[in-house]
């Protein structure tokens, strides 16, 4: 168990000190804003989707080191993906943080941050980024908010 913890942290930090994908798309296809008042994370989304496959995904803002690597993470794993993948990613990884069942297979290192499942107030930190980008493909106009 402490193995897995150590590797939780190494993710972690590596993502929150070295965020992959920060930085705007400009022009891009899709945009949104998130916020999570209980932390003050706060992150910008961005995409450019052509036939139905997510050619760039970027983020910016503030957040906490779960709220950073969860986007840093997901812009990762998503890039390339069409948007039925991404819906079901979505639902897996949403699924695994907030601890209903077992682990779905294929979360590749998004599985790392399973563990928030033991901390509820973090379970927002960890999902701000999937809200936000899922609010930009629906085009939704207005910002998300955890609360």
């Amino acid at each position: 168990m402490s193995d897995l913890r150590d590797l939780y942290q190494q993710v972690i930090l590596d993502h929150n000190k070295r965020p992959r994908n920060f930085r705007i798309i400009d022009p891009s296809s899709h945009k949104a804003d998130g916020h999570n008042p209980l932390c003050g994370d706060q992150v910008t989304v961005y995409l450019v989707v052509k036939d139905g496959i997510i050619r760039d995904l970027a983020f910016q803002g503030c957040g906490c080191a779960i709220s950073t690597a969860s986007a840093s993470l997901m812009t990762e794993i998503l890039k390339g993906r069409s948007l039925a993948e991404v819906q079901d990613l979505f639902e897996d990884f949403h699924d695994a943080v907030t601890g209903q069942g077992e682990l779905p297979p294929g979360l590749g290192k998004l599985a790392i941050l399973a563990g928030v499942r033991d901390y509820p107030t973090r379970v927002k930190c960890a999902t701000l980024a999937w809200h936000t980008l899922r609010a930009a493909l629906e085009h939704r106009g207005k910002p998300v908010a955890t609360e």
